[in-house]
């Protein structure tokens, strides 16, 4: 029996809501067998279970879907697992918290586009756990006020339950009562991380916040397991293997990178073409379906970078020895080459698996140098690569602009690299630029990716792709009224094409909303996700896409290792193969778009606090800023240099302003100043808010003799650290980030 068989039993007018043992029972099949389905149905959203275990479907009327509070708490969505969304008043939410399973009864709502809802049910409780600020109230109780604003309540602690907690410590909370009409919420503190304002809570309120391992932590099953892998290749690992360890080999990663999954080779063709070769870590070999790792990386669904903190997806065993393609030691791969021609067309593929040996272990600062401005030091280290490097960086500029001209999107970079002193505090905040070998490596790795894809789609053999949908209508509308607003006309429709979007940030570039509009621009698109069913790559115009180049730190990569190595060990799949693939394949996707949004989450929220945690140091001086928008009740600018944003409040303007909502302006009663999109200001940071994550200026007059960003002098900064400094994202920009 399959899974729809037996919705379609559930659905039936026969059937009445019975308990696993009973529907098993009535349809004379193995209770174990029924369970699985019924837990695949379930993570569906197609089913649920009520408190007597007894299993329901959802009636056309309703829905089951996770519930999502917007930033400000004021209103949310509850979207399910076909992607089917509701939205809910905050009344209607039935005390739900952020994050939790619902079931939603559905009603239209003339004029709007999705339906509106209101919880009935809430089915699952997402959080165990929440992080906040304890806040003392006497002597005998306190709150914790979630440093999460989309968690809408506080909640209480007895004094027996607070751990002594002080005013303004960041704790750790156990939920021990939800709110409810009845009574508040309830929360016994289980850990004290700190004063608040310290940025050494940052990464534990973090790693608490989305209930994250801490770096290195596994289960005693996992490590159990790694105890028990071979220390090097065996013989026995060889077999049917093509051997590539005399090729020139070789990786190219960011200088702090400690685990290379990806390596690259090139070799120029007697016909004038080019045989690029994409050699990835065959995990898979390692990690064996069902294992604990295996059931482990699942779980996690993909390693998550806090600055110099990492929190790997596998052991480091595998992640950092094992599998990584360390220089001088042979690997085992699983291997792409492709046959292009001049025009950046792909004319011939293979896919094998392989036994490599990395010739050397490079650095994009290394090979941009090499690239742009050697030195005689440089080139006796590398300079063996340097002509193979030279025809990469010309094969690279030839499928970049084979990729524009179809009409994919090319964004620059709004990342910033947060620089640490030896104590972990923040010394600078500047912009992440892409250099040239990072930009070759990202078209490399684009390739071998669609390269994958394509030959699943052509032969319709389950797969997981990953896709990225047409933008949303209504945000195109608001991106076009901002862009009018700029004086920028660009017609946008519903069916518009990724090479009109590209147009404008064409236009755009050097504006000094630049980044904004990129901003806004990524916003009014969906966000790519895994899905077993292909829709294509709308901001890569690309037609098959997929992530196959990262198997260490994405879990979905792995499994299209398991199905590459399974369609080049026999050519298709069997039936067997392909009944259980169509069932596990759209949850592994499920999962992991969700671990992605909370990886992502979590690496957005350190760089914000640290952001914050740069303008504590930076009170009382004056940056150039721009405005990025204009409320009626003050100015949103941003530092450009170090996409710092923050609020000019009306209240400290000098005159009376009224909003004209029709030119998105200030403008000023007795002045007649006007303050409008991407106009360019001087304001003085006065004051900030780390639990919120805000940031105050005041407008910096004329005659006022401020600082423009000028650092403070204290000890720390005196010190020399070229050699301490740490970053954001562990080297890992520009590989695979589709």
């Amino acid at each position: 029996m399959n899974t729809e068989e037996l919705l379609e039993y559930l659905k039936s007018e026969q059937y009445v809501p019975s308990t696993t043992t009973a529907i098993a029972k009535k349809l004379g099949k193995n209770p174990k067998e029924i369970k699985k389905i019924l837990e695949i149905l379930e993570d569906e959203d197609l089913i649920y279970r009520s408190k007597n275990w007894k299993w329901h479907v959802v009636p056309e009327d309703e829905m089951i879907g996770e519930i999502k509070f917007t930033r400000s708490g004021r209103k949310a969505f509850v979207t399910s697992f076909s992607g089917k969304e509701a939205f809910v008043e905050v009344a209607d939410t039935l005390w739900a918290l952020n994050g939790d399973k619902v079931l939603v009864k559905l009603f239209e709502v003339r004029g709007d586009e999705i339906p509106h809802g209101k919880v009935i049910r809430i089915l699952q409780r997402a959080l165990k756990m929440i992080v906040g600020v304890y806040r003392a109230q006497g002597t005998n109780f306190g709150y914790i006020v979630p440093d999460d604003s989309k968690i809408i309540y506080e909640f209480r602690v007895s004094r027996d339950d607070s751990m002594n907690a002080s005013d303004k410590d960041k704790v750790v909370g156990e939920i021990i009562k939800y709110p409810s009409e009845e009574s508040e919420g309830m929360a016994k503190v289980t850990a004290i991380l700190g004063k608040a304002d310290s940025h050494e809570v940052d990464i534990p309120s973090i790693l608490a916040k989305y209930q994250l391992p801490n770096p290195g932590e596994f289960p005693s099953s996992v490590l159990k397991e790694v105890r028990k892998l071979p220390k090097k290749i065996l013989a026995k690992d060889l077999e049917g293997r093509k051997d590539l360890r005399k090729k020139h080999i070789f990786t190219i990663d960011g200088e702090d990178s400690k685990d290379f999954d990806d390596a690259v080779s090139i070799d120029m063709l007697p016909n004038g073409n080019y045989l690029l070769g994409v050699h990835i870590a065959d995990v898979s070999h390692y990690v064996k379906e069902g294992s604990a790792i295996d059931k482990e990386a699942f779980k996690r669904g993909t390693s998550v970078y806090l600055l110099s903190t990492v929190i790997p997806m596998l052991p480091f065993e595998l992640s950092n020895d094992l599998c990584s393609l360390v220089e001088g030691e042979d690997r085992l791969a699983v291997s792409v080459e492709m046959e292009i021609d001049e025009y950046g067309r792909v004319v011939k593929k293979d896919f094998f698996k392989s036994v490599i040996r990395s010739v050397k272990r490079l650095t994009y600062g290394k090979v941009t140098k090499l690239l742009e401005d050697p030195d005689d030091k440089l080139r006796k280290e590398i300079g063996f690569l340097e002509e193979e490097l030279k025809t990469m960086a010309r094969l690279a500029h030839t499928l970049k602009t084979s990729r524009l001209g179809r009409g994919a999107m090319e964004f620059e970079s709004n990342d910033v690299k947060v620089i640490l002193d030896d104590n972990g505090e923040v010394e600078d905040i500047v912009l992440r630029k892409q250099t040239v070998s990072e930009a070759m490596i990202e078209e490399f790795m684009i390739m071998a990716n669609e390269a994958v894809a394509e030959i699943f789609d052509i032969r319709q053999i389950p797969f997981i792709y990953r896709v990225h949908s047409r933008p949303d209508p209504e945000a195109l509308e608001k991106l076009s009224e901002y862009l009018k607003a700029l004086g920028l006309n660009f017609k946008i429709t519903e069916d518009v094409q990724p090479i009109l979007l590209q147009r404008i940030l064409e236009q755009i570039r050097g504006h000094p909303l630049e980044s904004i509009i990129q901003r806004l621009l990524v916003r009014s698109m969906k966000k790519a996700v895994y899905s077993e069913t292909n829709v294509g790559h709308f901001g890569l115009a690309s037609l098959n896409y997929t992530h196959f180049t990262s198997p260490i730190r994405r879990y979905p990569d792995l499994v299209v290792h398991r199905l590459l190595k399974a369609y080049i060990d026999n050519g298709s799949f069997k039936k067997k193969q392909i009944k259980k693939y169509m069932e596990l394949l759209p949850i592994v996707a499920h999962q992991s778009s969700k671990r992605e949004i909370v990886a992502d989450q979590a690496e957005r929220d350190l760089i914000a606090l640290k952001k914050v945690e740069y303008m504590q140091q930076h009170i009382g001086e004056v940056f150039d800023v721009v405005i990025t928008d204009v409320t009626e009740f003050g100015i949103f600018v941003e530092i450009p240099d170090k996409a710092i944003s923050g609020l000019i409040h009306i209240s400290s303007l000098n005159d009376y302003y009224t909003y004209d909502q029709k030119t998105n302006a200030l403008i000023g009663e007795r002045t007649g100043k006007i303050f409008k999109l991407g106009d360019k200001l001087r304001a003085k940071a006065v004051s900030v808010d780390k639990t919120k994550g805000q940031v105050d200026f005041i407008l910096e007059e004329d005659g006022d003799n401020g600082r423009k960003g000028k650092r403070k002098t204290n000890k720390s900064s005196k010190k020399n650290r070229r050699s301490s400094k740490r970053h954001s994202n562990n080297g890992k920009r520009g590989k695979g980030m589709h």
